[in-house]
């Protein structure tokens, strides 16, 4: 199961490596949609990148301090600073690529 990020655990999480967060919640049905990918790049990446999810709804100081209005919103974060940003569904591929780019820089 992929990691569940908190308002109370974000900044720690996020503060080092690469992190990809999905911005979700139990109605939205794109959210649902995108959630074994997410599982996915979670497994794959369980030793490169931090993959997990935050449920706006019981979480709303993180989504409002990255202004979160539509879910889901994936945010892809580097050493604690937002580097990439995808509103709406988005493939295995799309993210793995942009994760693999910012994996490599790193090691």
């Amino acid at each position: 199961m992929a990691f569940e990020f908190t308002d109370s655990n974000f900044t720690e999480k996020t503060s080092e490596g690469v992190v990809l967060v999905d911005f979700w919640a139990t109605w939205c049905g794109p959210c649902r949609a995108i959630a074994p990918t997410i599982e996915e790049l979670y497994s794959d990446y369980k030793d490169k990148a931090l993959v997990g999810k935050l449920d706006v709804d019981h979480n709303p100081e993180v989504a409002m301090k990255y202004g979160i209005r539509s879910i889901p919103t994936l945010l892809i974060l580097k050493d604690g600073k937002v580097v990439h940003q995808h509103v709406g569904l988005a493939t295995k591929q799309v993210l793995a690529n942009k994760l693999d780019a910012l994996v490599e820089t790193t090691v």
